[in-house]
């Protein structure tokens, strides 16, 4: 690029930065505290929420200004969701799983079991009826969510014995988030849902004797490999997450189009980059876990179709007790179905 051109470009991208801040220049200054489920310092989960506010910041010139809050510092993680409806918390960084105990249906809107990768599950949250099914269970608690991240598959579990037979489950004390517990537990496991600053804890006390959390870069992070030495994969549970920002309905609602559309646009950068350094992470961590002494396991066949029958046995239970749980699941269901030519004929089979 000639001295010339490199000006240009400067001159044109100072010009926006300009033209944007004058955009924002009459906007009420908003300033938010934001509860987050997940610490700063945690690859990609944390480190991106720390980037998340940064990105608002200048993309509003200063007039939305988000400020980070550690777990548990201004309410109990999974208090977050109530916190942010009654607006005593003016938002949160978290995912929808966490919401479970107030309706399974929300699991939908984080990972489903068995899921598609990021782009097919990205496509039904944002185009294929998610979004609005997501908006309308939000809006009743008076909250708006966004997503705003996007992580590949998880682990399945960390165990400190080897599991040989399915039998072995049976009474096995576990953290487990989202709709895999309910799988788990059919299976015979003890599930319980621990935020995920105390899963080391309760591993190394023997409150639990299994956990899963997330993907290896993160798992890695939290070192579970110092007290559970069997790394099972893949996650079944969660081949895709998404994250949200939960902000107070009436706050978002006071904020102005642009400052909106500030933050929606960090979204969306943030979904970017977190399935990019997502993906670019883990190969990494896995061989880093191995090296630490930790034996992968791959989930034999057996398993993992035990583990998708019960799946399919979870759906319709749910279905048939909860309204909101069976039309989510019916509009997943059928943008998959729908899209299941297109995933056929347009990919390679890798």
């Amino acid at each position: 690029m000639s001295k010339k051109t490199m000006a240009v470009v400067a001159a044109a991208c100072t010009a926006a930065l300009l033209a944007a801040g004058a955009a924002h220049a009459q906007d009420k200054k908003v300033r938010l505290q934001m509860a987050s489920s997940y610490g700063s310092t945690l690859p990609i989960l944390g480190e991106a929420a720390a980037a998340f506010v940064k990105k608002v910041e200048a993309a509003t010139g200063g007039s939305v200004q988000i400020k980070f809050n550690e777990p548990n510092a201004l309410v109990p993680v999974l208090q977050s969701f109530d916190a942010v409806s009654q607006g005593s918390v003016d938002s949160a960084w978290t995912a929808s799983a966490f919401w479970s105990g107030k309706d399974s249906a929300y699991n939908f809107f984080s990972s489903v079991p068995f899921g598609p990768g990021a782009a097919e599950y990205l496509a039904w949250l944002s185009y294929g009826g998610g979004k609005e099914l997501k908006a309308e269970m939000y809006g009743q608690h008076g909250i708006h969510s966004i997503t705003c991240g996007m992580l590949p598959p998880e682990g399945s579990g960390w165990f400190r014995k080897e599991v040989k037979s399915l039998d072995e489950l049976k009474g096995l004390k576990m953290r487990f988030l989202g709709l895999g517990a309910k799988v788990m537990d059919k299976l015979g496991a003890a599930t319980q849902l621990i935020a995920p600053g105390e899963i080391y804890q309760a591993l190394q006390l023997g409150t639990i004797d299994a956990t899963e959390f997330s993907t290896p870069v993160m798992d890695l992070k939290l070192g579970f490999y110092q007290v559970a030495k069997y790394y099972y994969l893949p996650g079944w549970h969660q081949q895709t997450t998404a994250l949200e920002f939960l902000i107070n309905k009436k706050k978002w609602d006071a904020m102005s189009p642009a400052q909106r559309a500030a933050i929606e646009q960090a979204c969306g950068d943030t979904v970017q980059e977190t399935v990019a350094q997502g993906e670019a992470t883990q190969a990494g961590a896995l061989k880093e876990i191995q090296a630490k002494g930790v034996e992968l396991k791959k989930w034999p066949p057996e398993f993992i179709a035990a583990f998708e029958k019960t799946w399919k046995e979870v759906i319709a239970e749910e279905s048939a007790k909860n309204p909101n749980f069976k039309r989510v699941h019916e509009s997943y269901a059928k943008f998959r179905a729908e899209y299941a030519i297109w995933r056929e004929y347009g990919y390679l089979k890798q």
